[in-house]
């Protein structure tokens, strides 16, 4: 459902990508609750179940007991390490379940980084369109990760051996701003303005199709059930989703429109805009071929989905400046829009 806003503007943080699932411009996975009366005195590992489960991304009780063991559930902003330990009604249960780790450590990797602001505490860069984050199946080498660690040579273990350093992602074929943390310290500070989403982030995309002017997406948001790499908005459970969009200008057969993210899950711009009828040009999972001509050679020519992470802004984890970094959308993008200028009759 789009609500359209005022004559105002409208307003306004896992996975894997395509073939490695991952984020539009994503947090890492974290479930939270406040216990109500009704699952007083629940077990820990019983009540977790029963959270991914609803959030539409359900993992097992055995995996949440080996998470639990671990350190990765709170309660009240308190490790508890017992599965079998009893919620109480009105308590506040945190849980963010670690990434898988890999065999060995990734390998730094001298690969060229368009690095925007480095400081001790944090390093943001401008990502390209075709690198993944972080290694997964089919993509062990030539990851961010493993640039940012040549680059850097330390970054924060909160993500474990396979993710060190990353806060948030971007799908491995979208491009644009991305930050990464040097130390735990930035790490938690960062991920924390995700979750209070406080973090300003901002895309460009190229969509099929004339879109509104402005308005906002606010939907459930889930994987698909029939299709693991897939996500959909179109579902009674899941996490909420919130796109604020304004249209920038029309193009031919297509239209260039900014998103704000007030929350990001995976997929979420893309599922967005292609659920509402507007899917983004190129785009491999969710995208149908344009029955325009110059739609589909343009499309076939960008070889990925129209979508470039413009704007981040954030609060620095150790001075507390609000700092704003831009990146303007690479050659293929550019190419795209001078391509679909709309030149009239």
């Amino acid at each position: 459902m789009v609500d359209a806003p005022d004559d105002a503007d409208a307003r306004g943080a896992r996975d894997d990508d395509d073939d490695q699932v991952s984020a539009d411009d994503e947090e890492l996975p974290l479930f939270e609750t406040r216990v109500d009366t009704a699952l007083d005195r629940t077990r820990l590992d019983q009540l977790l179940a029963t959270l991914t489960a609803d959030a539409g991304e359900p993992i097992s009780r055995a995996q949440i007991q080996r998470h639990i063991e671990a350190g990765a559930c709170l309660v009240d902003g308190k490790p508890v390490r017992r599965p079998a330990r009893k919620a109480r009604a009105g308590e506040r249960v945190r849980y963010s379940p670690p990434p898988p780790e890999p065999e060995g450590d990734v390998e730094p990797e001298a690969i060229p980084l368009d690095v925007l602001f480095e400081d001790a505490h944090i390093v943001v860069v401008n990502k390209a369109a075709g690198m993944v984050v972080h290694p997964a199946p089919g993509h062990a080498r030539g990851t961010l990760v493993a640039a940012l660690l040549a680059h850097c040579k330390e970054l924060s273990g909160v993500g474990g051996r396979l993710r060190p350093g990353i806060v948030h992602r971007l799908d491995r074929l979208t491009s644009g701003v991305m930050v990464a943390s040097k130390s735990d310290a930035a790490h938690y500070h960062l991920a924390d303005q995700f979750r209070l989403h406080s973090i300003e982030r901002c895309y460009q995309a190229i969509v099929v199709g004339e879109a509104p002017e402005r308005g906002t997406f606010d939907t459930l948001h889930a994987r698909h059930p029939r299709d693991r790499k897939r996500f959909t908005s179109r579902t009674d459970r899941g996490r909420r989703a919130v796109t604020h969009f304004t249209r920038l200008r029309l193009l031919t057969g297509a239209s260039l429109v900014q998103a704000r993210l007030e929350t990001g899950r995976t997929h979420q711009v893309r599922v967005h805009f292609a659920e509402h009828g507007y899917p983004l040009l190129g785009d491999p999972v969710y995208g149908r071929a344009p029955r325009d001509h110059t739609l589909r050679q343009v499309g076939k020519q960008l070889a990925r989905q129209a979508l470039h992470a413009w704007l981040l802004e954030l609060t620095h984890p150790q001075s507390g400046e609000r700092l704003r970094f831009e990146a303007a959308p690479p050659d293929d993008f550019a190419a795209a829009l001078a391509a679909l200028e709309f030149r009239g009759e």
